[in-house]
């Protein structure tokens, strides 16, 4: 047996497999030829011949020890592949778990620390905090219609009406205020002295504060010295005048009716002006003061110690009565002498030509507000054929503190109203100590009287009910809206061209700006005042205030402002479980429509809002 099998010996056969497995170095094609045709095997025919049936069983018999062989082989060498295989899976179960661990962990220690952070400590958080909950909806109903009637007139050609003031006597009235002071006034007189101003607020409160201090410094013959900002925890921004304003545009204005000096002189400089009596509050001052009040208060002090400070300056001089001359000179300053940095122009340059597609200058708005960066004509790249596109920029007052001193309720059921309570009480002291002595009006009644915030589902509702199209492009001022995605949900399911800052501005683009509050107000002021129409949802803010006067000042007529009556708006939704679609329209149309009627001027009414009067702008007949 063992002459018999050692031909056949399976040892050789894994040193054939490894030097085939080796790769070509022994590889000799001849010696394939050779044995191929003769040789071993030609003789094992031979053999095979002769002994028949006997040889066929001893072959069979090597021919199954060498098969035997190889599968001792190959089981030896797979079951080591196959124990690699369990033992990597193992390692990789192993690794996977020691990550999910890791994770875990991770997640609780931060969800810990949320729960750790100071309640309702900054909107930021506020705001981030609450979008992740479900949507909030009041008007389910109509919603729904909404978007039916969205549906519908998808394919239908647009009303032009929508972007166009409904009144044509609007553009009868034309800016002045620029006009040339009377020869018989003269120029100023030999200043009486210096007043400082620090202004408090954001970006639009200054706005107010500075014309208001220009009309002092006229009133009492002094020379102002450029304004300054308070800062403040509440808008974080260390930003002064010359971060926000052109500084030589705004002295060369005034320089005719104002002397205005960027420093004190330095004799004065090292005075304590709150010892020697010539820092001035508003405990000092009654808010909206008459100019009498102002004689008789700080121009004593200005002329026995030739400077007054005026400290956290803000909404301190009354509109009414006050003489023409120091009206027109508040519009002057407003609407001409404060122009903003280049820096801020560019920047908003580049928000209006993302949304309309357009890079030149289309009003009297585009020129004021932004320069020399919008181009007189369009350039070959953004040529008539890509733009315009019209855009309605949209200013949602629903932040945090407006809704929560509201004292409204908008939906959200138990937990809205205890969060909503607390940060009253972390915020507003004064408020709950206030309802603690006097019967507070019922939710339900203050949104009959129209005193409650406007949600993002009711602004998407009135846009709706006005006509705008489910692709209108809307631009949205502003930023933390209360409830975030939860609230916002509603508005986008209507209106899903909804762009910001944000989203229009590169980071790079946008980085000179974070941190400062009212370089970033100054944006929005800009995509507000240029935009087709502006709509508002809070008449009484600062922003809408200011940004619905420029659209007047310089809109020439045909700068649309929509402004929805709170009041009747309630009246409307209240009905929201039966009435129809088509009488809903006519309702929010009317509203609209009514609130657009060219009204001049009231007395005792804001000249930076209603700048319609003789002091402000010359109306052809």
């Amino acid at each position: 047996m063992g002459k018999q099998g050692s031909p056949r010996s399976p040892r050789p056969e894994p040193q054939i497999d490894d030097d085939l497995s080796s790769g070509t170095k022994d590889y000799d094609p001849s010696n394939v030829g050779r044995r191929m045709p003769g040789g071993d095997n030609l003789l094992n025919s031979k053999m095979l011949l002769l002994h028949g049936l006997r040889n066929d069983s001893v072959k069979y018999t090597t021919c199954k020890g060498s098969f035997v062989g190889k599968k001792h082989l190959w089981l030896r060498k797979d079951v080591r592949s196959i124990i690699f295989v369990f033992a990597l899976m193992g390692f990789l179960l192993l690794l996977d778990s020691f990550l999910v661990s890791i994770f875990d962990s991770m997640v609780l220690q931060n969800s810990s620390a949320i729960r750790k952070l100071p309640v309702l400590k900054e909107e930021d958080r506020d705001a981030y905090l609450m979008k992740e909950k479900a949507p909030v909806q009041m008007y389910d109903r109509l919603l729904k219609l909404a978007k039916g009637a969205l549906a519908e007139k998808e394919f239908k050609p647009e009303l032009s009406t929508l972007w166009k003031e409904p009144y044509r006597q609007v553009a009868a009235w034309k800016p002045c205020a620029d006009r040339k002071v009377s020869p018989s006034l003269g120029k100023y007189k030999k200043s009486n002295g210096y007043i400082v101003v620090s202004a408090n607020g954001g970006l639009n409160q200054q706005r107010v504060a500075i014309c208001n201090a220009v009309a002092v410094a006229s009133l009492l013959n002094a020379t102002l010295v450029l304004p300054r900002f308070l800062y403040s925890n509440v808008w974080n921004d260390p930003s002064q005048f010359g971060d926000i304003y052109q500084e030589e545009h705004f002295m060369d204005v005034l320089k005719d009716e104002v002397k205005v000096v960027k420093e004190l002189p330095s004799h004065l400089k090292s005075l304590d002006l709150e010892a020697i009596g010539s820092l001035i509050t508003d405990a000092d001052l009654v808010k909206e003061a008459k100019p009498i009040d102002y004689i008789r208060v700080v121009l004593p002090l200005l002329l026995r110690n030739r400077v007054v400070h005026l400290l956290g300056y803000g909404n301190r001089l009354g509109f009414d009565p006050l003489p023409s001359e120091l009206q027109r000179l508040r519009c002057k300053c407003n609407f001409h002498a404060l122009k903003f940095v280049p820096e801020i122009q560019h920047v908003g340059s580049l928000l209006v030509r993302r949304i309309r597609k357009y890079d030149a200058a289309l009003s009297m708005l585009d020129k004021q507000l932004l320069g020399n960066f919008m181009h007189s004509s369009p350039s070959k790249e953004h040529d008539a054929a890509r733009g315009p596109s019209k855009y309605l920029a949209l200013h949602l007052r629903f932040e945090i503190d407006m809704v929560a001193y509201s004292l409204c309720e908008f939906g959200g059921g138990e937990s809205e109203k205890k969060e909503l309570q607390t940060y009253r009480e972390v915020h507003f002291p004064l408020l709950i100590e206030r309802l603690k002595i006097s019967k507070p009006v019922s939710p339900r009644e203050l949104r009959k009287l129209g005193r409650c915030p406007l949600t993002p589902e009711e602004a998407g509702l009135v846009l709706a009910g006005i006509g705008f199209k489910h692709g209108t492009y809307i631009y949205l001022a502003g930023s933390q809206i209360y409830g975030g995605n939860s609230r916002m949900n509603s508005f986008t399911s209507l209106y899903p061209n909804l762009v910001t800052k944000e989203t229009l501005l590169t980071p790079s683009e946008l980085a000179p700006f974070q941190n400062f509050s009212s370089k970033l107000a100054a944006l929005d002021f800009i995509a507000c005042a240029t935009a087709d129409v502006f709509a508002m949802t809070d008449s009484g803010s600062q922003l809408s205030s200011l940004v619905s006067g420029f659209r007047t000042y310089y809109g020439g007529g045909r700068a649309p402002t929509l402004r929805p009556n709170k009041k009747r708006l309630a009246a409307i939704l209240s009905e929201n479980s039966t009435i129809q679609w088509n009488s809903f329209e006519d309702r929010v149309k009317k509203m609209i429509e009514e609130g657009q009627r060219v009204h001049v001027r009231r007395f005792g009414r804001s000249i930076y809002r209603q700048p319609r009067c003789q002091q402000c702008m010359c109306k052809s007949h």
